[in-house]
Order: structure tokens, then sequence, then C-alpha cells
């Protein structure tokens, strides 16, 4: 692996990490109803989803679930379902990790906020094909893959804590407006339609072409 290979990925992964979508909502949500600090449990769960899906790219496995169009299917629609039912959710103003409310003691965090954080990035398809596109492009065979792949992993992992922190960030600039009811309903309402239209953007995703 040169320094050349790695510099086009570190910067081609930086400019995903940093591309908004339902992942950047949410921890965006939970920056604006929980802070900064306690966002990092839902920054921990998209880490760890795309950690799992690199994982699979690694092994091989993923390239099977993309040239498989019933198992691709399958990831696709359960995403398309799950972010519309978060987009209702938000929309009417329900606890959830994308929802944002003024009231600490009623804003979804923790352990809850990590899941719901790893299962909306595993319902995202486009996260699939990014990995199994990208990453063989970057492995040299002549030299030790599994050093490759450690590092290429430790690097996706990094960039994805630090684009995900400045998102939560961001949120929790605006806390102080979550005292203000039209702001949280005004936030609510423009995040579930956002999820609304991600989800109707992910229900075109088609599988790469073998």
């Amino acid at each position: 692996m040169s320094w050349d290979s790695f510099f086009i990925f570190f910067v081609t992964t930086a400019v995903v990490c940093l591309t908004p979508g339902p992942a950047a909502l949410l921890v965006v949500a939970q920056g604006m109803s929980n802070g900064f600090r306690r966002s990092y449990w839902a920054i921990a769960g998209i880490a760890v989803g795309n950690a799992i899906y690199f994982a699979l790219s690694a092994t091989g496995v993923a390239a099977l679930i993309v040239a498989s169009a019933t198992l691709f299917s399958v990831i696709k629609w359960v995403g398309v379902v799950y972010l519309f039912y978060l987009g209702i959710s938000a929309i009417r103003s329900k606890a959830s990790a994308l929802t944002v409310t003024g009231d600490a003691s009623q804003a979804t965090g923790g352990l809850r906020a990590f899941w719901q954080a790893m299962v909306v990035e595993l319902s995202n398809p486009k996260a699939l094909l990014y990995f199994v596109a990208l990453l063989p492009q970057f492995i040299d065979p002549a030299q030790p893959v599994g050093r490759q792949l450690l590092i290429f992993g430790i690097t996706c992992i990094g960039l994805d804590t630090a684009a995900y922190s400045l998102y939560a960030w961001l949120g929790s600039k605006t806390q102080r407006f979550t005292a203000n009811t039209r702001f949280v309903t005004a936030s609510n309402r423009t995040a579930g339609a956002l999820l609304m239209l991600a989800g109707a953007l992910m229900a075109t995703v088609k599988r790469a072409a073998h």
C-alpha cells in the first residue's frame, strides 16, 4: 500500500463520512437533546455499524450479499421501512434517538441511542455498496492483506468518529433553543420529512452490476 493510495482512500472516506444522511440527522438530534458528550452513545453505534460492514467487506461476505438480489433487497427495504418509521415518529414527536426534546429526562440516550444509531447505519445499503466497491481498489495483493485491512479499518472508524462528533457539536450549539416549543416542533417535522425523503431515495438504490 503506497502513501498515494492511502491518501486517496483517506480523502474519499472523509468526504463520504461528512456527507449528510440519516446517521448525521440522528447525531445532530442527539446533540440538540443530550448535548455533545452524551451524543457519543449514538456516534459509537454508527461506528460499530460501519465496522461491521467493513469487516464483512474484508471477508468477502458483503460482496456475496450485494450479488444476491434477494438479500440485498431485504436489507434495502428493511432500511426504507425503518427510516419511514423514524420519520413519522419524529414528526409526531414520539421519543426516539432522532427526536429533539427540551426535556433531558425524556431524551433518548445511552444504550437505546446506541442501538438505534447502529440499526440506522446497518439498514443503509449505500454503506454496504461503498465498502464493496471501494475497499478492494486499495488493497495491494503483493503486501500483507491483514495489515492493510487493519490500517483501513482504523482509518475508517476514526474518520467516522471525527465526522459525527462534528455533527454532534453543531447540534449541541443549538441546544439552548430546545426550550422553545415551536423550535422543537419545527426541528422534529423537518427531521421527519428528511428521513422519509432519505427512505424514498434509498428505495431507488440498486445493487452493483456483476
